[in-house]
């Protein structure tokens, strides 16, 4: 005490006798603070991690295939196909295990995932039967006898080799690898050069195209940030400089006030006794400077958007959205532009004919059976039974009084459906011409757009049956079928008369027109049938029927809701024009009077396309605002046009496209929109791959929802920075400007770090959880440019501040003669924990607490407690913060810096809390447009997009910091390779390597091959040698089997992959050269 009084800090007595026992007490309580903030973020991330597991093998559990088993066709899940099952393939499905194709027809496959190469293979029985894991079927069907499949099959001996884990191994093969998980390999063994090397060709293999361009273009997809990533990051690093600057002052403020007060007013002399004391004086003013740091960086914001997205994902499997990619969600609700399919998504795909040409009538309705020519009727069964896939049926309905069931391709069901109507029965038919019986199948396809079968009649003579698009069958016809049922000539303006009189009413109704027709061909010579052109002319036609496919009964609502939420909806489609936009006035997509463009494929291509055939950016956004529909499109003009309209600058925002797909070939459409919506159940497995989200229920008014989830995603995090800034700001402050004044923080570290947990955790956890409304939905699309804190944010954080600091400064400094208690300003060090100081902390935890409720509205909105018991979470954090309050405040003592409060003085902090609300409705009377000094943070501009050269190189996207740490580390590998090199280029001499090199060699061997320059250079991943090369040299086996990895910095290639380094030794350190040897003829010299 005496030497306390020397040291210049006189304490009045109020020192602690049991204070050395008590001193552990703060340290233990901040690390229990850390503890629980740790645990928490922990937690979360887990539970994040395990329900994106469970979203994976979601989808991995509904991946089935079709087998036949017992004679019964049935569909197992993947992982359930055992050799000797008897698989069904057709167009479309990614193959989960080896076999040997027995039977089918026109089966390509695409197996660029295992070969690199791009053209699609044809497989027959007799010529290259093996059908391979991981490959696509692109067209035709058929069945296989499975020969192997997991770790046996091609792509596990793949998994095998790259040595990924056994069990691990085994549960990536049993989903019917996927690309991705090639990938996962890939990356997982990047340090074993020769398999890495071998499974080179694999990064490549995206949907068929392995190019360079598509290699850029997923490059380029990865790249870009989402928006809300982008506006955060940058606010975060904005609020963390602030608080970084505001803590070091509050320190040196402290520092300087102590000095000057102690030797310069006081004339103390530093006495070397007194050293302990100071010290401990420096270290509190240092843990005060850090508790304002701790207190201003705002890391509960990665929390909240974690926890806002997995939140949402997880609801949104409700809404039947399952999501593969997490921001998917979010940037879903920045969407301007949707371009949907028709089929299925905007239609119920139930498919019934409902009106028919034959015999020369145009029936309104289902003809009567006995009004069709016996002769005309027996060859529509015929045609119709045959030339459809066997796979599709018509089953009994599932509950009495439903509907029958449709099985397999909805269009050919509907045709079944119609031999049904006429009271005939394909099954039959089948019967007596089973599968392995039909002698040649051109199957349908986005070309074609018709199926042909070829049958062996019993004379020995041919007979084709044809079905497709009316308007392409028809002009293939020579002869109809008239009232008798006897062929007549069918000229080119019968033809154009039919159009106008059948085709375009039919077509107007909102009908799909399909043609059947046949041909009949002698057996001798036999036709030559891969002359398709000749062998598809000269048609008989037999009859034409109008499909209806009935508008789902909630699309036009949901259009509408998309309308006025300032989205474009935009119907593309294979089907013929007036269909489309015949069911597009019913989808309320197009509203007569209204100017807008119907185009089809081919004049959308001749408008786009200038005389050399290019297309050009300025034509397509001469077209795009305006187009509505986009009828007998190909899937190329589907990723032609949501590429023109991505990349067009027409607009001052760009804009955010979702497209909806459920083709092999929407894939790239998929890929290249910013959301890609998958059918979850007329998908094809490729369309699932390239997708961001899958439509588990194919619905159009599930795409709405997943929009209200996206702006509800930004507006949680939007209300969670509304509450966490005001009390940044506030902490900040009072920590700051008590720390000057009175040479203490009002508000201890531990009690900081307790209001941290408060508002980044839990806020965080309340916030982020609330359910979206409709209201969402009424306002535009934020758009990139607009800044995550707006102007009415700005009003309410700042106005907030307002109240809170009047309100704890007047408590600080005349709140003891207010509720006559002692003052805690200016208590020595070590002193109890003073009233005064816990109401000033309560208070503030109060305000919080009511502050809390004001955040969840961001747009000005009076009513505040609007659905607050929609949300049970929000209420629980409320009231469970409140009680733990109360135990901190009675039960805290030493360690929370607490002395229990009265009743009265309760009663008083919880008032000024409840002012909040109160405080709250002043500023919302403040009109925001008069505030025109308020500025808005958390803006992403165009400019601060990743530049182009940046997006063509192909390195992965590093954040600053890591930057400046690979900096670092270079110039440590540069110290240690320059030791290396000298050893190196003694050994490289000593040894033959050297000449090895010079030998021009023989590529056969993959590895040779990758280190040729022209491969090699481009495709090398960099990054950064984390372990010293020398291990290397020692081991000749190992050096041969891996490429040292190359470093970030141009400057630096000494290191790059796969060459030798040799090094002018002559040089002094400070100006070494390099030189790198490529290959024969190529030598590069960088110094350093």
């Amino acid at each position: 005490f005496i030497m306390k009084e020397r040291c210049g800090t006189a304490t009045g007595g109020a020192e602690d006798e049991g204070e050395a026992e008590a001193g552990w007490i703060e340290g233990a309580a901040i690390l229990l603070s850390v503890i629980c903030v740790v645990l928490v973020t922990a937690f979360n991330d887990w539970s994040k991690e395990k329900q994106f597991r469970g979203l994976q093998s979601r989808i991995e559990q509904e991946q089935k295939f079709t087998v036949v088993r017992g004679g019964q066709v049935i569909q197992i899940p993947v992982a359930e196909i055992v050799v000797g099952d008897i698989a069904q393939v057709k167009y479309g499905d990614l193959l989960p295990a080896d076999g040997i194709f027995i039977q089918g027809n026109d089966l390509k496959i695409d197996e660029s995932s295992l070969t690199g190469e791009s053209d699609q293979v044809r497989k027959s029985v007799d010529k290259d039967p093996m059908l391979l894991s991981g490959t696509h079927v692109m067209e035709g069907s058929g069945r296989m006898l499975v020969t192997a499949v997991g770790v046996n099959s091609q792509t596990g001996i793949i998994f095998t080799l790259l040595g990924a884990g056994g069990e691990e191994e085994e549960k990536k093969d049993k989903k019917g690898p996927k690309q991705y998980t090639f990938c996962s390999a890939l990356l997982a063994k990047q340090q074993d050069g020769a398999a890495a090397m071998e499974m080179q060709p694999l990064k490549s293999a995206e949907g068929g195209e392995g190019d360079d361009k598509d290699k850029k273009k997923s490059n380029m997809h990865k790249k870009e940030k989402s928006v809300l990533q982008g506006k955060l990051t940058k606010l975060a690093v904005q609020i963390g400089k602030a608080g970084l600057v505001m803590s070091a002052i509050t320190v040196i403020i402290l520092v300087l006030y102590f000095a000057i007060d102690t030797f310069v007013v006081n004339k103390k002399q530093w006495l070397p006794e007194c050293t302990p004391v100071y010290v401990q004086y420096f270290v509190k003013f240092f843990i005060i400077g850090v508790t304002v740091l701790v207190v201003a960086v705002p890391e509960g914001l990665p929390l909240a958007v974690t926890i806002s997205l997995a939140y949402s994902v997880k609801k949104m499997m409700k809404d039947n959205n399952l999501v593969r990619h997490l921001d998917a969600c979010e940037t879903m609700g920045n969407a301007t532009a949707i371009c949907s399919d028709k089929t299925g998504t905007l239609t119920t795909n139930r498919m019934t004919v409902v009106q028919a040409y034959v015999g020369d009538v145009h029936y309104k309705e289902v003809p009567d059976p006995d009004s069709v020519p016996a002769k005309t009727l027996e060859l529509l069964v015929n045609a119709i039974a045959i030339n459809s896939a066997y796979t599709t049926k018509i089953l009994p309905p599932e509950k009495e009084g439903g509907l029958p069931r449709q099985v397999g391709n909805k269009t050919e069901c509907g045709l079944l459906g119609f031999v049904l109507d006429l009271k005939q029965d394909y099954e039959p038919v089948r019967n007596l011409i089973p599968e392995e019986k039909l002698y040649k199948v051109y199957t349908f396809n986005s070309v074609r757009k018709s199926m042909s079968t070829v049958i062996k009649m019993p004379d020995g003579s041919f007979r084709m049956y044809s079905k497709g698009a009316s308007e392409i069958v028809l002009k293939k016809c020579s002869r109809i079928l008239n009232a008798a049922g006897e062929p007549r000539i069918f000229r080119p303006r019968d033809r154009d008369e039919m159009v106008k009189k059948v085709i375009e009413p039919m077509a107007c109704d909102g009908l799909r027109t399909i043609c059947v027709a046949f041909r009949d061909f002698n057996s001798s010579p036999e036709p030559d049938w891969d002359n398709e052109n000749d062998i598809l002319s000269d048609l008989t036609c037999i009859c034409v029927v109008g499909i209806e496919d009935p508008v789902r009964p909630e699309v036009p609502e949901a259009i509408r809701k998309c309308q006025r939420a300032g989205i474009t909806v935009r119907m593309v489609t294979g089907d013929n024009i007036n269909t489309a936009r015949a069911i597009a006035i019913k989808c309320g997509i197009i509203h007569p009077g209204e100017d807008f463009l119907c185009l089809e494929g081919k004049e959308f291509n001749r408008r786009i396309r200038n005389e050399k055939g290019e297309i050009e950016q300025e034509r397509i956004d001469k077209i795009w605002p305006k187009l509505r529909v986009l009828a007998r499109s190909s899937p190329t003009d589907k990723h032609t046009l949501v590429k023109g309209i991505i990349d067009s600058t027409q607009v001052e925002q760009r804009q955010v496209v979702a497209v909806t797909g459920d083709g092999t070939n929407d894939g790239p459409a998929l890929k290249k929109a910013d959301v890609g919506f998958a059918m979850g159940i007329a998908g094809t497995d490729v369309a699932k791959e390239a997708s961001d989200i899958i439509l588990t229920d194919d619905n159009f008014s599930s795409i709405v929802k997943a929009v209200m989830w996206g702006r509800n995603v930004y507006d949680s995090i939007s209300k969670f920075l509304q509450f966490q800034l005001t009390v940044n700001i506030v902490a900040v402050i009072v920590a700051f400007t008590g720390a000057c004044i009175t040479q203490d923080s009002p508000l201890k570290a531990v009690q900081m770090l307790w209001v941290n947990l408060i508002m980044d955790t839990f806020a965080s956890l309340a916030l982020a959880t609330e359910p979206p409304t409709e209201a969402l939905l009424l306002r535009k699309p934020y758009g990139r440019n607009k800044p995550l804190i707006s102007r009415t944010m700005m009003k309410n954080i700042l106005g907030h501040a307002v109240y809170q600091l009047t309100l704890i400064f007047t408590l600080l400094f005349v709140g003891e003669k207010m509720f006559k208690i002692d003052s805690g300003r200016n208590a020595p060090l070590h002193s109890p924990p003073s009233e005064h100081y816990t109401i000033i902390f309560n208070t503030f935890v109060m305000m919080q607490l009511f502050n809390e409720i004001n955040a969840r509205k961001i747009h000005g909105e009076r009513n505040v407690f609007d659905g607050i018991f929609r949300n049970p979470i929000f209420c629980t954090i409320v009231l469970g913060t409140f009680a733990i309050q109360i135990v901190i405040v009675q039960f805290g003592g030493k360690p929370f810096s607490c002395s229990p409060l009265q009743l009265d003085q309760w009663m008083w902090c919880v008032f000024i809390g409840l002012g909040e609300l109160v405080w709250g409705q002043v500023i919302a009377t403040i009109p925001t447009s008069r505030l025109k000094f308020l500025k808005e943070a958390g803006r992403l501009t165009e400019k601060e997009e990743v530049p182009e050269e940046e997006l063509n190189e192909d390195v992965e996207e590093i954040d600053h910091a890591e930057r400046e740490l690979r900096r670092g580390q270079i110039l440590w590998f540069r110290g240690l390779n320059r030791i290396q090199t000298q050893i190196r280029v003694v050994k490289a001499f000593r040894s033959s390597l050297y000449e090895g090199l010079e030998k021009p060699e023989s590529r056969t061997s993959i590895h040779n091959f990758m280190t040729h320059p022209e491969f090699r250079i481009e495709d090398s991943q960099p990054h950064i040698p984390l372990i010293d090369d020398t291990d290397l040299e020692e081991d000749p086996a190992l050096k041969k089997n891996s490429s040292p990895p190359s470093s970030l910095n141009k400057n630096n290639s000494a290191i790059d992959s796969g060459i030798n380094l040799t090094t002018d030794t002559s040089k002094s350190l400070s100006s070494l050269k390099t030189s790198v040897i490529l290959h024969p003829g190529y030598f590069i010299t960088t110094v350093f």
